[in-house]
């Protein structure tokens, strides 16, 4: 399904625009094209499903599961669905929006989103093929447990209170929703028409709030796409020093890909020297902490959450590089 996105990007980059595919322009312009329709459909389509089932069903009981007295299975359930979906990290803002305004636990939620762009089947059938699936097991508890031990935190320390004001209504308004249908056995049933005028609001509010962030987001990314150039990272950060790991977290930041498309990224820097932690550093921080990504959460969060949330995201793949590159020489 996703590839009819990559499809009208190539149709109307060489096509309708006629630009030359060998260029950095050509490339940028099909990066955006490709990545805007694509995050618009999503948005639109997960909100509107997500808006439609709260409206149809009672989500109370998944809620107080997941927020009750089994909080790590929701965490652990929350990793294990941002594994299988095959979003990058601009990719599942919508559906973040979408458990926040279902009423989902905020730490849940942030172990969906920060797992998402990290792990998807596509990126561990090629890391099997790159580096044995011994690594990619690896990579995929670790991948899953940096997720999961952050939506922890980010419960313990109550991050909903840091939330912008309209995703922390919408979470309030969810779980008053779900505490009402828990409540209330006269509960009327809604008629498809009303299900669907209420999902239909709920979608144009979120979208038109969020639709030019997404645009400058992903236009930085598609401007920033391909800054590095070839074999600066190889030749500075090769001698697999301390400090080259935490240094290729800081380079990949600006930069922007999803998991899938960085795995060719990562066969090059691999092939051509540099340590396999060093190389997933880089690769994490560019496909999980990026400055498109970076736009579109200041969308939903405030500062001091944006700041704890990439603070977490940048140790844990410093530690895991260094994790890494010491293991490496043993598997």
């Amino acid at each position: 399904m996703l590839q009819i996105f990559s499809d009208l990007a190539t149709w109307l980059t060489y096509g309708i625009f006629n630009l030359d595919p060998n260029t950095k322009l050509a490339d940028a312009i099909h990066f955006f094209i490709e990545d805007t329709t694509k995050i618009f459909a999503l948005l639109v389509l997960m909100i509107y499903v997500i808006a439609l089932v709260r409206a149809s069903l009672n989500v109370e009981r998944v809620r107080d599961y997941l927020a009750g007295k089994n909080r790590f299975v929701g965490y652990f359930m929350g990793s294990v669905f941002g594994a299988v979906t095959p979003f990058c990290s601009c990719s599942s803002i919508p559906v973040f929006l979408g458990f926040t305004s279902a009423g989902i636990p905020v730490g849940i939620t942030m172990a969906f989103l920060i797992t998402s762009p990290l792990i998807n089947e596509v990126a561990i059938l090629l890391l099997v093929s790159l580096l044995g699936w011994k690594f990619t097991v690896i990579y995929v508890a670790v991948g899953m447990s940096v997720g999961i031990l952050a939506g922890a935190f980010l419960d313990a320390i109550h991050a909903e209170r840091w939330l912008q004001s309209f995703a922390a209504k919408a979470l309030e308004k969810g779980q008053a929703q779900a505490n009402q249908s828990s409540n209330d056995t006269t509960q009327t049933t809604m008629t498809f028409a009303q299900r669907h005028q209420f999902a239909k609001d709920e979608t144009l509010d979120i979208f038109g709030r969020v639709w030019k962030w997404v645009i400058i987001g992903v236009g930085l990314g598609a401007a920033l796409h391909g800054f590095v150039p070839d074999g600066w990272i190889e030749a500075h950060l090769g001698n697999g020093q301390w400090w080259s790991v935490p240094a290729a977290v800081l380079i990949g930041i600006p930069l922007y890909s999803n998991a899938t498309g960085v795995i060719p990224v990562m066969e090059s820097l691999i092939m051509n020297g540099l340590p396999i932690g060093t190389t997933l550093a880089f690769c994490m921080a560019t496909v999980a902490a990026s400055f498109p990504e970076f736009i579109l959460l200041k969308q939903v969060m405030q500062w001091r959450l944006l700041i704890i949330v990439f603070s977490i995201l940048l140790i844990s793949f410093t530690f895991i590089g260094w994790i890494f590159n010491f293991i490496s020489p043993m598997l």
